[in-house]
């Protein structure tokens, strides 16, 4: 099939993807019930700094941290490891090798159709946290917003690459789900999900820059914020780009070496 060809299907892709996620509903909605723990820890450091600011954090400074937390990780959350682990032990993966489009797109289409969902949830939070903090804790340029608005893509694309690789894993493995369990474990302390990396000792700052998991959610976070110079958003970008190339290139990797096993081995 031609590229062209290929990328006709695509908008198909996108419209029964959207139709999935219309269709369990429920269960997305379950999804966004169980990604409350900002609110959980915004309640918490909120009263922690009830008296002084912590790690330069008022109040409403930590009430938009973990708002904008919110909406980063409701916006660039993927499922794709659990479903190809599905898809690995059903069988099922049969089907998408026939199909002329590699399963990747299958899988980065099936997520992206449900941005629109996400986005009708996220948009409301979004203009009531702006309006509960005000403009002084969050970026006022627009230069900032426009690198913040390509962050949380890549956020998205790096969290879905890394779960390419891992759920690649499962053609090599009888499931490759706990290894994921170890990389959102990783995520939690080390993305700022659950307190700004700023609060960490230098030692500790200074290697998160080194690892994925900020470039997932601190790094769109805090730029919307305004909390990096323009200089050092740029260059958060390049590394955040960089780790979604990497990460890519190490699933395409596994994905071949792992068909080549799976149709040796019969599928």
């Amino acid at each position: 099939m031609s590229a062209a060809r290929q990328l006709r299907a695509v908008p198909t892709l996108f419209r029964v993807g959207f139709a999935e996620a219309v269709a369990y509903r429920g269960e997305f909605f379950i999804w966004i019930l169980s990604t409350n723990m900002p609110l959980v820890m915004l309640v918490l450091f909120r009263e922690v700094a009830r008296e002084a600011p912590v790690a330069g954090f008022d109040e409403k400074g930590f009430g938009a941290y973990f708002l904008a937390t919110l909406i980063v990780r409701l916006m660039t959350g993927s499922w794709a490891v659990w479903e190809m682990n599905a898809d690995i032990r059903s069988g099922g993966i049969a089907m998408h090798l026939l199909r002329p489009l590699h399963p990747f797109v299958h899988y980065a289409t099936d997520n992206l159709a449900a941005l629109p969902i996400r986005a009708l949830l996220a948009f409301p939070i979004a203009l009531l946290a702006f309006a509960w903090v005000g403009g002084g804790h969050v970026a006022t340029d627009a230069a900032h917003w426009c690198i913040g608005l390509f962050a949380i893509f890549g956020a998205w694309a790096l969290t879905f690459a890394a779960m390419l690789a891992v759920g690649s894993l499962g053609l090599f493995w009888e499931s490759s789900l706990s290894l994921y369990d170890l990389w959102l474990g990783l995520f939690f302390i080390f993305s700022g999900y659950l307190m700004p990396l700023s609060l960490f000792p230098g030692w500790l700052l200074g290697a998160t820059w080194w690892m994925p998991f900020r470039y997932t959610l601190a790094f769109p976070v805090e730029t919307m914020l305004g909390l990096e110079s323009l200089d050092q958003s740029l260059r958060s970008l390049a590394a955040q780009w960089a780790w979604v190339a990497s990460l890519l290139a190490l699933a395409l990797l596994l994905w071949r070496r792992g068909v080549a096993r799976y149709s040796v081995f019969g599928g």
